[in-house]
């Protein structure tokens, strides 16, 4: 047996069995623990789940593996039932020590935490955000000496808190840093992370640890009865013996009956504390109902109680509380006891005097949730002082935290009317939290009322934003309608917001309700003078969904002006910032064939995305971006683009949004690849209801089948998506619907996307539309009048930087003149298409470009021996390296690199040393020799 022994006040008997027992035949436990800490020691990080039931003995192993590392810096902390709605308070608790190093952090990093820590005012920080400053505080932390972060019972922290931690131990690598939990079950945050699993102690041990807890003899059959029923658990063998006279243990006739191990064990310790003296007893459940564990602030509210200090002596000999520097229970079901055994009426005057005790002005939120806890019934100072803590809540970033303090605060509300007004409120920061299922519910609650009309009309909206949320575009769009028209009479701005959420949803969830939303926008109030840049976009796009694109493309090139000169900073911006990411602005511009300002919206909000940690736009971003490079022939640069989004989903738990990788893949003629994709994204679409994404994996589906030649399959895809007529898809697809209807001779469809392009051509003539045009005008044409047509095509491309269709014309018009005799002229424009093909990775449109060229007798060269050069150099490296190399070759610093791949600046640094070695380089400076800049994609429309 593994035996050790703890100090200090509470080290009696019983309480050194205690410790004992949670070390008792643990030295597999022990050697993980001691493997983590030499790999700490030697530079590496380490992350590890101590999983096990109550008094298991998880807290002796923590305190085991913090001894045994003297030469590491040791931060703690501990949940605390009580306190899991208090934002960011374990955090808090766990960098009290390090928080001197939050100057070495870059500046956004530094002030989200600082922010969430109330250090300073400030927006809100984005919880990812935080997230990183935390890895980076650790990293700074661990550069003196190994650092080891040990969070004692997990379940029992804030969200906010274990969300930044989660975070964290994913994306630790290169630090000495050890991140060690211990929970009675890993929650979502943790999950998939290593663990270890502790179990009760053998027969054996468990007899023995019995034995040394009795006071006298004890029956063997009762005896096996108690190991069989405590599963060896080293805290139940210890305290359920204990309160029970020798005549009732000894026939076995004082055993708890059918009552949960965790249960049991209370009510162990509660049977303990019968013996005491009341006034202790009222001590304890003060000192039980005090999560902060300060001594000082307990005996504040014991005087206010009439507690003498004198009754803190009866629980030196019982061994349950420490009174020292810290008010230590010996296990969190001994304060659990100490609490619920106390009458209600004495538990709410614990809380009362806590509040008295604690300063206002320091502590405004701990003292507001005592506040509540006190109160015998509803009460409205009570609950505003709790609304005022939302808010703070709010402010740090803590959404969960401010949900938890509204719905407290509605509960406590006297009236009616603002009982609703703060149910609504709650369910918003539910919303806004992620706990839709719980959102709803107060919405329920809500709806009790009584509401006025613009609350009803707030309610239908909160549902469909929250359908919206859950993937249920149809429901979606649906409810948001039926909340803008309520919405109407009560507050026109508000519903003119609502009725372009009700568009955008139905944008998403297909053609069906479109029509209807647009029609019911255009006949809603007038916006504000001047109109806002909601108020343009709706009036925008209502036109263009009920009047069609000619008379809509004035209104929408005004929204596309407004949107690009949006200050990004703004605080319209901010609330509507979806407005200029990749989810609206790009969008328009591709509808009006602007390519320069898809490409000016599309980087702008990668850049205002990741300097405001805002990763699920930023996740938008990247995608809309990518696509961009893929138009742009920049194919590797939309593979690293779609690689950062991977990284954010990997760092954050949310699902990677690759509407983009699909359609990568299928510009990279992939086959495989990029079937599975398009056959995943397609089905996804059909369970979800999202018909926009149903039309990119079509799209995707025809750009494939065209590089490849199966024409047939390709216009089917392309008609597909090509008459439902969405916003943004008819400039892709119905690229792929002439050349795949030339192909198999159907007239009819090279007509129809002739029609649909000239209609556009006639108000939005920009050089990519007129290119188009003059293809498709060219795959219906004959002799001379289709060869000026061609030329037209590649003349008008080749002064855009649209690099991918300009090779695509040039493919066209090669295979068009090799079949018109004209060999010499094909073979020009053959050859010219197959090197821009190859270089940009379009394997299947390269190899139709090499197989025309064979057919004139010219055999297509070989790529030069640079690019096998770099490629060479590439495949050297991991995945996470090349993102290294690359963002050092383009100029960033550690930091930097470290923000944007979500690791830290000595992570980073790691990764670039292997680089230089695989390279045999020595410096950055000499990475632009072994990866060559990225070209420029930014050009003229």
């Amino acid at each position: 047996m593994l035996w050790m022994r703890s100090t200090g006040p509470m080290g009696e008997d019983s309480q050194r069995r205690g410790r004992v027992s949670g070390l008792m035949n643990r030295r597999s436990e022990c050697a993980v623990l001691d493997q983590l800490v030499n790999a700490v020691r030697a530079g590496g990080s380490r992350v590890l789940v101590v999983r096990g039931e109550p008094g298991v003995g998880k807290s002796a192993l923590l305190d085991y593996l913090a001894r045994g590392a003297p030469d590491c810096r040791v931060v703690r902390a501990t949940g605390v039932e009580s306190e899991m709605e208090l934002a960011f308070a374990g955090l808090h608790q766990l960098l009290s020590p390090v928080l001197d190093l939050l100057d070495q952090l870059p500046v956004p990093q530094r002030e989200a935490l600082r922010t969430a820590f109330g250090l300073s005012a400030g927006p809100a920080p984005d919880r990812f955000l935080v997230g990183l400053a935390v890895l980076g505080l650790l990293s700074e932390a661990a550069a003196e000496r190994p650092l080891l972060c040990v969070v004692d019972d997990e379940q029992w922290l804030d969200r906010a808190s274990v969300q930044a931690l989660g975070f964290v131990a994913r994306r630790v690598a290169a630090e000495p840093v050890g991140l060690v939990f211990a929970a009675r079950m890993a929650g979502a945050e943790l999950a998939g992370l290593p663990e270890l699993a502790v179990e009760g102690l053998g027969e054996e041990d468990a007899r023995a640890l019995l034995d040394s807890a009795l006071t006298g003899s004890l029956d063997a059959r009762v005896r096996d009865l108690i190991v069989a029923e405590t599963r060896g658990n080293p805290l139940a063998l210890l305290e359920l013996p204990r309160g029970l006279a020798p005549g009732e243990l000894a026939g076995g006739f004082g055993l708890p009956g059918a009552v949960s191990l965790p249960g049991r064990i209370e009510d162990s310790f509660g049977r303990q504390l019968e013996g005491l003296p009341e006034r202790t007893r009222r001590l304890l459940a003060l000192a039980a109902a005090n999560p902060t564990g300060d001594p000082l602030l307990v005996w504040r509210a014991a005087a206010w109680l009439g507690i003498a200090v004198g009754a803190g002596a009866p629980t030196v000999g019982s061994g349950l509380v420490e009174f020292g520097a810290r008010v230590r229970f010996r296990h969190p079901l001994a304060r659990s006891a100490a609490y619920r055994s106390a009458p209600a009426q004495q538990i709410q005057e614990a809380h009362a005097a806590l509040a008295e005790a604690t300063d206002p002005a320091a502590d405004p939120d701990r003292r507001a949730w005592h506040r509540a806890q006190a109160a015998a019934g509803p009460d409205e100072d009570v609950a505003a002082e709790l609304e005022q803590s939302a808010g703070r809540a709010q402010d740090r970033g803590g959404v969960a935290a401010a949900a938890a303090f509204l719905e407290r605060a509605a509960l406590l509300t006297p009236g009616p009317e603002r009982r609703a007004q703060r149910l609504l409120a709650a369910s918003r920061a539910k919303r806004d939290a992620g706990d839709l299922d719980v959102a709803l519910g107060l919405l329920v609650a809500a709806e009790a009322g009584p509401l006025d009309a613009l609350q009803a009309a707030e309610v239908q909206r909160l549902r469909g934003q929250i359908a919206f949320d859950q993937n249920r575009g149809s429901d979606a769009a649906r409810l948001l309608l039926h909340a803008a028209r309520l919405l109407e009479p009560l507050d026109a701005a508000l519903a003119r917001e609502t009725h372009l959420e009700a568009i955008w949803a139905a944008m998403f969830a297909g053609p069906g309700g479109l029509r209807e939303a647009a029609g019911a926008a255009r006949a809603a109030p007038p916006g504000p003078d001047p109109p806002r840049a909601v108020d343009v976009l709706l009036d925008a796009l209502a036109l263009r969904f009920t009047e069609g694109y000619a008379a809509a493309a004035a209104a929408l090139r005004r929204a596309l002006k407004l949107l690009v000169s949006l200050d990004a900073d703004a605080v319209e911006a901010r609330r509507w910032l979806w407005l200029v990411s990749g989810r609206a602005g790009a969008i328009i511009a591709m509808e009006l064939w602007d390519f320069e300002s898809w490409h000016t919206l599309a980087a702008r909000q990668v850049q205002v995305a990741r300097h405001m940690g805002a990763l699920v736009q930023l996740q938008f971003a990247l995608n809309s971006l990518g696509h961009h490079q893929l138009l742009a022939g920049e194919l590797s640069a939309a593979e690293r683009l779609l690689e950062e989004d991977r990284l954010i989903a990997e760092a954050t738990g949310n699902p990677p949004i690759a509407y983009t990788a699909p359609m990568l893949a299928a510009w990279r003629g992939r086959e495989q690849e990029a079937t599975e994709l398009i056959q995943d994204t397609a089905r996804t679409a059909a369970e979800r209801g999202t018909g926009r994404t149903a039309g990119f994996a079509a799209y995707a589906s025809a750009v494939l089948n065209n590089g490849l030649g199966r024409y047939e399959a390709a216009s089917n895809a392309a008609w597909e998506v090509f008459q439902r007529d969405q916003l943004a898809l008819g400039p892709l697809v119905v690229v792929e619907l002439a050349e795949a209807a030339a192909r198999t001779g159907d007239i009819a469809a090279i007509g129809a996307a002739l029609d649909w392009l000239s209609e556009r051509t006639r108000v939005t003539p920009t050089e990519w539309v007129l290119g188009i045009e003059a293809r498709v005008r060219a795959l219906l044409s004959d002799g001379e009048t289709a060869d000026g047509f061609y030329r037209e095509s590649v003349e008008r491309l080749g002064r855009t930087r649209m690099r991918a269709e300009l090779a695509r014309s040039r493919l066209l018009y090669g295979e068009w003149l090799r079949r018109q005799g004209r060999r010499t002229d094909a073979r020009e424009q053959l050859r010219t298409a197959h090197q821009m093909l190859e270089e940009m990775g379009m394997v299947a449109f390269a190899e139709r470009a090499r197989r025309e060229l064979r057919a004139t007798g010219e055999t297509a060269r070989k790529r030069t021996a640079p690019a096998v050069r770099i490629a060479t150099a590439t495949e050297l490296l991991t995945p996470q390296e090349a993102q290294v190399a690359r963002l050092a070759r383009d100029g960033l610093s550690n930091p930097e690199i470290g923000a944007r791949l979500f690791i830290s600046p000595r992570t980073a640094q790691y990764h670039l040393r292997n680089v230089f070695t695989k390279l045999g380089i020595s410096s950055r400076s000499q990475l632009d020799r072994v990866l060559p800049a990225d070209p420029d994609t930014a050009g003229p429309c």
